[in-house]
């Protein structure tokens, strides 16, 4: 079973870009763009909480949730 990180659906949906999360969040473009694309083995926990923060997100399975 793997993890997927649905962040480039969550943007989407907002209608946000990359940059403007990563300006929003201190986090780096890269990391944005790695946790968007499924390309990371570990997520750091801060990050989801500042992504969360900022998306309004209240439930850590609209970021994350396991693959089917």
């Amino acid at each position: 079973m793997e993890i997927e990180v649905k962040l480039k659906q969550l943007l989407k949906d907002r209608g946000m870009k990359q940059v403007e999360l990563s300006n929003l969040t201190g986090l780096t473009q890269r990391s944005i763009s790695e946790l968007s694309n499924n390309q990371v083995e570990r997520i750091p926990r801060n990050s989801l909480c500042k992504i969360a923060e900022v998306l309004g997100i209240e439930d850590i399975r609209e970021i994350i949730d396991f693959k089917k």
